[in-house]
């Protein structure tokens, strides 16, 4: 990049950062904001608040200050994110991604800390888990929510030492699947239109998810574990009252005797089924990516009962035999490659969440009290954008942007 491109970029920099100016009341608190996004989107190696604070000159304790007790509201700066990200993103095939992804950090003061599975590192150990909502359309990703996962027992049954962290008395033990319900929820009240939302499958395989967020009108597209069980065929059901085998009669619902019982989807078939279709999903640097896909209809198990209609999409890798399962509640007049696309999209997250910890120091912080960590992930967020923004515009700039990757937008079936 040459010194002009560089000097545009410092302008366009100062003028994102202004849009956030009415968030934050006090012009010092204004400006240690631009401070802290410079920070994160400059060249530091580390983008903690000590380095950051050092190279632009202020002290470290104002910088920590900022984060901890100037009053300036976090939430209003993540809700014109969400409205930037409408006025200027908006897509009417949007997809909303959610994830999660953790920090491994020493001692045991840091809000949420606990020793769990740390999918960073790849093993259990000291770390904090974060769920996230990333916005994905054709030619543009970003992260636009997150939250911090607060476990059960080592902390929300633990008020004095969440009061230590200053986690106020109102936030509680949330599962993740709430909160990722939630995250969706608060940015569908910001105006976040989403056509699709997909997901991995410890959030695929809840029923109450999956509900939830058709109920909104939002189609998913989810992965699910291969042990859930359900039915391809609605099976007959008896109401209460049917008189049982034992003379008895039913209090509740049942399926009717006679009926196959519920199989787990990776035993479906153990010859035979829908046949196999050759999708090329996505392009990759050592060639393109495929997978042999079949779908079928499919009811998932809900304690005994059949639940909702939905599609089951069943996808091998062509080289590894990796096989993934999806669920869809999808009309059938949405074509399978549309399915498959979204889908296989969650690797934007996955991708902003590299670029996140690699360029602009994502899991660089040393903070640990609750509103310090908040802060940082939004401020975070915010950096992201700007930096997803300005790579969008310069690649497409050098006329670099391919609108295909890892689409099945017009990739059929081979």
């Amino acid at each position: 990049m040459d010194l002009q491109e560089l000097r545009k970029l410092r302008r366009k920099l100062n003028a994102f950062t202004a849009q956030f100016d009415d968030c934050i009341k006090t012009r010092p608190s204004r400006e240690h904001m631009r401070t802290y996004l410079n920070g994160q989107l400059g060249d530091l190696k580390r983008k903690s608040i000590e380095p950051i604070a050092l190279e632009a000159g202020v002290s470290p304790r104002t910088l920590q200050e900022f984060l901890s007790i100037h009053r300036w509201d976090e939430g209003a700066v993540a809700r014109r994110l969400r409205r930037n990200v409408m006025r200027d993103h908006s897509d009417p095939n949007a997809i909303g991604v959610i994830d999660e992804t953790s920090f491994a950090k020493k001692g045991d003061k840091t809000a949420g800390i606990q020793r769990q599975y740390c999918g960073h590192t790849g093993k259990v150990e000291n770390s904090v888990v974060t769920v996230h909502l990333g916005y994905v359309t054709a030619d543009f990703h970003a992260l636009i929510d997150g939250d911090l996962f607060l476990p059960e027992q080592s902390w929300a049954e633990d008020r004095d030492r969440c009061r230590e962290a200053r986690i106020p008395d109102d936030v509680a033990y949330r599962p993740k699947g709430q909160i990722a319900l939630d995250l969706l929820r608060r940015s569908r009240e910001d105006g976040v239109q989403l056509r699709w939302v997909t997901a991995d499958e410890f959030y695929g395989r809840s029923k109450e998810f999956r509900d939830t967020v058709s109920d909104w009108g939002i189609n998913y597209v989810v992965e699910i574990p291969s042990n859930l069980s359900g039915w391809r065929r609605m099976p007959r059901i008896e109401p209460p009252g049917t008189l049982l085998p034992s003379g008895r009669r039913s209090r509740t619902p049942r399926v009717a005797a006679g009926e196959k019982p519920a199989r787990a989807v990776s035993k479906l078939w153990k010859r035979g089924g829908p046949s196999w279709q050759t999708y090329r999903i996505k392009d990759t640097q050592k060639g393109p990516e495929v997978w042999y896909v079949r779908e079928t209809c499919f009811y998932a198990n809900d304690e005994g009962l059949p639940g909702r209609e939905s599609r089951l999409i069943i996808a091998r890798n062509a080289l590894s035999g990796e096989v993934k399962y999806f669920l869809s509640d999808a009309g059938p007049d949405v074509p399978l490659k549309t399915l498959l696309y979204v889908a296989f999209s969650r690797w934007h997250v996955e991708r902003l969440f590299e670029d996140g910890k690699g360029e602009v120091g994502f899991d660089h912080f040393e903070v640990r009290n609750y509103k310090s960590l908040t802060r940082h992930l939004i401020l975070t967020n915010l950096s992201l954008y700007f930096l997803c923004e300005q790579t969008t515009r310069l690649r497409k700039k050098k006329s670099l942007v391919d609108t295909l990757p890892g689409s099945g937008s017009d990739r059929g079936s081979t």
